[in-house]
């Protein structure tokens, strides 16, 4: 069995960003905090004896929304009613997403006590202008002072998230945005291109975006800074510094097992090779989820015919690719099931084979959507 992780989503947050498509809602004075705690927990138990679970949990990443705003009483006990259900390994890698405007030094400095180990920081960028563009709530002041504080809190692993292809901004933006990133000595930084996703108040209403053209080449030119100092990019939106890639985002492209718990949240199991592998996925409403009328959400089986694309779809997210003995263990299915698809790619120079490892090239990175569509069943 693949390892098994743990995702949990609160989907409050201060306000709704406009390119946000994550299941998220603005927080009220009467947000039911320990309420949904208490959901969360009902869930795992549920989650627990559904699947019959007894590998441990490899890691814990909460997601939102922004969890930050919760309390970390509420965190606290969230986390011991983990414990109490579940084993979990050694050096448990704990990731709490936060956002600027949450900072408070003591509150960040009992998130640490507690156990949580890794911080993703939504910035975004270091440029008001952009900043309010993006409909963001904090400062770039306070986006700097954010990584600050993690640090003084014992953070020595947090993530910086940034957004590259804003509105009516140009490459000097973006390196420059890069660069203070940098300086501010995360151990991981996500660079990542804005888009228009379907449901978002910048789809139904887009502003006006850098040609592509201009993307590419702001992208090239910050990817060189990132590795100048150190940043090795690992997946497709990844940078770290050595060693400290993110474990739980790591399986996921592995096509790793993960339990989701939350409103909105969404997991998969794998219980039989080669044809039982399971997609949950948990209601969006707040309301609906606390109320416990969704019976524990719902799950659909994934088709073995979609099992090589499922797979490719997410190694191929990684600069160091797959192995076929990985792909058999992980689907139960021959590597035949990869052909004609994969001696094609590498015909077109998609896809590079090297040191037993199937990998994109230069080429494949760049289109990447030409790669899997090969794979379509």
């Amino acid at each position: 069995m693949p390892p098994l992780s743990l995702y949990i989503h609160i989907p409050w947050c201060i306000k709704k960003c406009p390119y946000c498509d994550f299941n998220s809602h603005a927080i009220k004075a009467d947000t039911p905090e320990a309420a949904y705690i208490d959901a969360l927990l009902n869930d795992l138990d549920k989650d627990l004896q559904r699947y019959a679970i007894t590998r441990p949990i490899s890691s814990i990443f909460i997601g939102g929304g922004t969890p930050s705003l919760f309390s970390p009483e509420s965190i606290n006990r969230l986390l011991n009613g983990i414990r109490q259900r579940v084993a979990l390994i050694d050096k448990l890698e704990i990731t709490l997403e936060a956002n600027p405007g949450t900072f408070e030094s003591h509150k960040f400095a009992e998130f640490r006590a507690l156990g949580i180990n890794r911080l993703s920081i939504g910035i975004q960028s270091f440029n008001d202008t952009l900043l309010k563009k993006l409909g963001r709530v904090h400062s770039a002041q306070e986006a700097i002072i954010a990584a600050e504080i993690a640090h003084q809190a014992g953070f020595e692993n947090f993530n910086l998230d940034l957004m590259f292809g804003l509105p009516d901004s140009n490459p000097d933006d973006s390196e420059a945005d890069v660069a203070t990133a940098i300086c501010l000595k995360p151990a991981h930084i996500s660079f990542y291109q804005l888009t228009l996703e379907p449901n978002t108040y910048f789809h139904k209403f887009p502003p006006r975006l850098p040609n592509d053209e201009l993307i590419f080449t702001t992208q090239k030119h910050c990817q060189r800074l990132l590795a100048d100092h150190d940043y090795q990019q690992y997946e497709v939106s990844a940078y770290s510094q050595p060693g400290l890639h993110c474990r739980h985002n790591v399986n996921y492209w592995q096509f790793g097992d993960y339990l989701g718990i939350g409103a909105g949240a969404h997991g998969k199991i794998t219980q039989t090779l080669p044809d039982k592998i399971i997609r949950s996925f948990k209601p969006k409403s707040p309301e609906q989820y606390l109320s416990d009328t969704h019976k524990n959400g719902g799950s659909e089986v994934i088709s073995v015919t979609d099992f090589p694309l499922e797979f490719i779809m997410n190694h191929l997210r990684l600069k160091q690719g797959f192995t076929l003995d990985t792909y058999q263990a992980t689907t139960g299915l021959a590597i035949s099931t990869l052909e004609p698809a994969l001696s094609t790619c590498l015909s077109q120079g998609l896809l590079i084979y090297q040191d037993e490892h199937y990998y994109c090239s230069e080429r494949g990175w760049n289109f990447m959507d030409n790669v899997l569509e090969k794979f379509m069943p």
